[in-house]
């Protein structure tokens, strides 16, 4: 096989053409007008007015609670926002660039691992994975996780490929540190793959054991130092500092234990996730299907990541057998070799394992980490099966036809669920197979079998992942391809007022008296987000993601209206009722009046507005954002606190 060093033109050209397509893909909502997750978008605005917003990832711009992520993923898209101004593109320009980085980075991991050939396909399969797409389109934390993990993996090999051995260390080390900033984009997300890098170095490394073991001691507080310094910083500042939200307690520690650690695995009563979790039609694990060894296969997230898994996890298990064969013969493959093999595997197949069984929340998106081991083994494979096809020794030959036999039978079955949603589509990928099956097989023009095998296995995926590129009606809190993405409600983040929060918004800032805070929110950051992206007002989302967080608490409620900084209250936008929601709403009910009701059935007035039984703004918008909790059909009532 060519070396990296000594490669033909036409692969530079090749890598700068799938750069360009991702590119593309990645780089068309820039014209859609999008503002992304506008849960995060807000925080996004929120945490580009002062240092402590941005340290801390506030989502309100008085910095009373924070999103329920560490703020890493958001600190490129504030940085931004600074730089060109608040806009769609300058929101999600960050996400592209994070995308198209983390193809290059995974086509330089398995290019020292497998060669060049292999590096392209991986980067390709990588790029037109439909989910791959579909998150880097929004700003949700996924791509951030993607890219720190994927680097990760570069410095990962080149630790392993690494003669001196400070280089290596410096090279594992700098993986360390690299997982880290992953946890501090979507915290124990990234640990998932952990056990394939710490399997892979033990596998791999050609360093004796003792070096080994302190090299990974040495990695392992390199994780943690990274990881946690938040952590610390958030529980020793000493200052004011907004509650962070998802938590039990304000403590970033408890968010770490509990609502994005186990209780993403074991479950727990915390629902909320980053813009998605309570959506109308269900919550928590029902998007993704019920928790089994199907999950992945299902319908909900089949469509997204599943068009290569089989043949990928084909390929792990001829991969361990003949590695396994070669053992017992005397002739193991090299540790750099194995080392691949052991971490891109490990890191499928781990993920696969937790995405499969968790019980807590889980949404078809986060399978996006699975993407680039997908695309690294199925590089990998590929081209050891048309070795062995060239080779025509044994019984070899048949894996490549093989392989993209099984791949188009999957795709049938994937497009068959849904056949109103380019039902053609089966029929091209199985014509194309055939095709490449009888060139293969007749092996006279094996090259263009190989092509035809190619386009055979990316085909689908490909058309799901344009339509997703170029789609106006995709739902950035639930990324998803294909034609699940038209079962969503439309304009969850639409990021703009519908009549009635204009009407709110416009009486509460007129009668404010120049107060600091215009309008509290109850039904947390879901029923603020357009109010704090649509306007430069200062808005709070009270309870956090769902409303169900404790803050602000009533005492802040008082103390906010004796000092004047707080004279509205909106209530009726709720998705929770628990103990820290009844708390507030028995307060607004002790010491405020209701002045103005909007919404619901007839939109009738307040006291201080009859209503116009020819305004239809009461009415859901195109927007949808009426019954999702964002004041739109919902009956909600604007009240005015004095502390009676």
């Amino acid at each position: 096989m060519t070396t990296p060093q000594h490669s033909p033109h036409w692969r530079r050209y090749a890598l700068i053409a799938i750069l360009a397509l991702g590119t593309v893909l990645y780089g068309w909502v820039l014209w859609t007008g999008s503002w992304g997750n506008t849960y995060y978008t807000a925080a996004v605005k929120s945490m580009s007015l002062n240092f402590t917003n941005f340290l801390f990832g506030s989502f309100d711009p008085a910095g009373v609670i924070t999103v329920d992520k560490p703020p890493l993923a958001l600190w490129p898209q504030v940085i931004s926002v600074k730089i060109f101004g608040f806009h769609t593109w300058s929101v999600l320009l960050p996400q592209v660039i994070a995308g198209v980085a983390a193809i290059f980075l995974l086509h330089r991991a398995v290019r020292m691992w497998a060669g060049e050939n292999a590096a392209l396909i991986a980067a390709l399969v990588f790029t037109l994975t439909p989910i791959s797409v579909m998150i880097t389109r929004t700003n949700n934390t996924d791509t951030m996780l993607v890219l720190t993990l994927v680097a990760a993996a570069y410095a990962f090999t080149r630790a392993i490929k690494a003669v001196e051995p400070g280089r290596r260390t410096k090279w594992l080390l700098f993986a360390a540190f690299l997982i880290g900033c992953g946890f501090l984009a979507k915290m124990a997300a990234a640990y998932v793959v952990i056990p394939a890098f710490f399997a892979a170095y033990l596998a791999g490394s050609k360093a004796p054991w003792r070096r080994k073991v302190l090299d990974l001691a040495g990695a392992a507080v390199v994780v943690l130092a990274s990881s946690l310094w938040w952590v610390a910083a958030v529980g020793l500042w000493p200052g004011r500092k907004p509650y962070v939200g998802g938590s039990t307690d304000g403590t970033a520690l408890d968010l770490v234990l509990g609502y994005n650690g186990l209780g993403r695995v074991f479950g727990g009563d915390k629902t909320g996730n980053g813009g998605a979790a309570n959506l109308p039609g269900g919550g928590g694990s029902s998007f993704g299907g019920a928790p089994g060894s199907g999950r992945m296969f299902g319908e909900a997230v089949g469509g997204q990541i599943s068009w290569l898994l089989p043949v990928a996890l084909i390929a792990l298990v001829v991969a361990a057998v003949l590695g396994f064969l070669r053992w017992r013969r005397s002739d193991p493959v090299s540790p750099a070799e194995r080392a691949g093999w052991v971490l891109w595997g490990g890191w499928l197949v781990v993920n696969v394992l937790v995405f499969s069984y968790q019980k807590g929340v889980f949404h078809p998106y986060y399978t996006a980490v699975m993407a680039p081991a997908i695309g690294a083994i199925v590089g990998a494979g590929a081209v050891w099966a048309w070795r062995k096809y060239r080779e025509q020794e044994g019984r070899g030959w048949f894996v490549l036809p093989a392989c993209v036999a099984v791949t188009a039978a999957w795709a049938w079955v994937l497009i068959s669920r849904n056949t109103s949603w380019h039902g053609w589509l089966r029929y091209a990928v199985v014509i194309v197979a055939l095709v490449a099956i009888v060139a293969l097989a007749l092996r006279k023009v094996p090259r263009a079998g190989l092509v035809l095998g190619l386009v055979a296995l990316l085909l689908a995926p490909a058309v799901w992942s344009g339509a997703g590129a170029v789609s106006t009606t995709a739902t950035a809190s639930l990324p998803a391809a294909g034609p699940v993405q038209d079962e969503l409600p439309v304009g969850w983040d639409s990021g703009e007022l519908t009549a009635d929060q204009r009407k709110i918004l416009d009486h509460a800032k007129s009668h404010s008296s120049g107060a600091e805070i215009v309008l509290a929110v109850e039904g947390g950051s879901q029923a603020a987000k357009a109010y704090i992206v649509a306007t430069g007002e200062t808005v709070v989302g009270m309870g956090g993601f769902d409303g169900g967080d404790p803050a602000p608490s009533t005492d802040q409620l008082s103390a906010w209206v004796r000092a004047g900084k707080l004279r509205f209250v909106l209530t009726g936008g709720g998705m929770r009722d628990d103990n820290s929601v009844t708390e507030r709403s028995r307060w607004v009910e002790q010491n405020c009046k209701p002045v103005l009701t909007v919404g619901g059935e007839g939109g009738e007035g307040g006291p201080d507005d009859q209503g116009d039984p020819d305004d239809q703004s009461s009415q859901n918008d195109q927007s949808g954002q009426g019954d999702m909790g964002d004041g739109g059909g919902q009956g909600q009532t604007l009240h005015e606190c004095t502390l009676r």
